[in-house]
């Protein structure tokens, strides 16, 4: 019979994702995506390092960790259709595979096309399976794209959360700079699908959604951090510190991005120059003050 090539069905009528996959007979019992971890991401709800330093992260996950799991349990649910505990396990960890090989391929045609380009489709191809394969998994792109979107999302979250805890802002601005934007500056190059996925046009509402509430989290965290370097200053002003540092990042990261190997390093190093320029007159003292401390603690050395 030949595969569909109609472009984004509202739903799929095929049997459910896992036990389609894998040839087991039965009504599905969903037409969403998956929940299970894929490429390397964290899926549901993503919890930072559980230090305080992460709680504007921690503040933002609850969007992605509940509409994402709980409109894609049903891939992992279809296992159950067969007979048998070992072979449902099997199965699911087959499902599991198949849907980190679709979201790959999603990433490299967003990539390669961008989102409004992409097509099913294409992305089936980029797989290697036909599209009735792919959708038996996803019901149309957004789906492939929130789904995706949301676990980049997450590595995100652990990404900044590492980088703003306490033990590095307790580091000489310098240092302090290398411990926070190093991780980020590495995220966004291992992942080049999320700058596709988070700024792009016609990108589905949930994601936007989702990236705003980071994205406001991640200020709030900012201004936490340089309230406690300077706890007189005034909302307004710390508030202006956090988004023109933040801008420092954003155009530093769009040039770092365009470069490679060792171009790359150095406009990471250009970056980290201009935003010492700008912080260190801000908090450079009572970043050193608070290093001080440090080191004249009893059993600092």
């Amino acid at each position: 019979m030949p595969q569909p090539t109609t472009p984004e069905p509202a739903a799929t009528t095929a049997t459910g994702a896992a036990a389609a996959a894998e040839g087991t007979s039965g009504p599905a019992s969903t037409t969403g995506t998956s929940s299970v971890s894929g490429t390397g991401g964290t899926s549901g709800s993503s919890r930072t390092s559980g230090t305080s330093s992460t709680s504007g992260a921690s503040s933002t996950s609850g969007t992605s960790s509940t509409s994402r799991s709980s409109s894609a349990s049903g891939a992992a649910k279809a296992t159950g259709t067969a007979s048998g505990a070992a072979k449902p396990r099997r199965r699911q960890a087959r499902g599991e595979r198949r849907i980190a090989q679709l979201l790959e391929a999603a990433a490299n045609v967003f990539c390669s096309s961008g989102y409004t380009a992409a097509s099913t489709n294409a992305i089936a191809r980029e797989a290697g399976v036909s599209p009735g394969t792919l959708y038996q998994f996803f019901p149309n792109k957004e789906a492939i794209a929130v789904e995706l979107g949301g676990r980049l999302l997450d590595q995100w979250r652990e990404s900044h959360g590492a980088a703003l805890t306490a033990a590095n802002l307790n580091l000489p601005l310098d240092e302090l700079l290398d411990a926070v934007l190093d991780p980020l500056f590495a995220f966004n190059h291992e992942n080049p699908a999320f700058a596709v996925l988070m700024h792009g046009p016609d990108i589905p509402g949930q994601i936007t959604q989702e990236f705003n509430a980071l994205h406001a989290g991640l200020l709030t965290r900012i201004e936490e951090i340089i309230a406690g370097y300077l706890p007189d200053a005034p909302p307004a002003e710390l508030s202006r510190t956090a988004a023109t540092i933040f801008a420092i990042f954003k155009a530093g990261l769009d040039l770092v991005l365009t470069h490679e190997g060792e171009e790359r390093q150095a406009y990471i190093t250009e970056v980290k120059k201009v935003m010492f320029g700008y912080l260190n007159p801000i908090v450079g003292e009572a970043v050193l003050a608070t290093t001080e401390r440090r080191n004249a603690a009893p059993g600092s050395h």
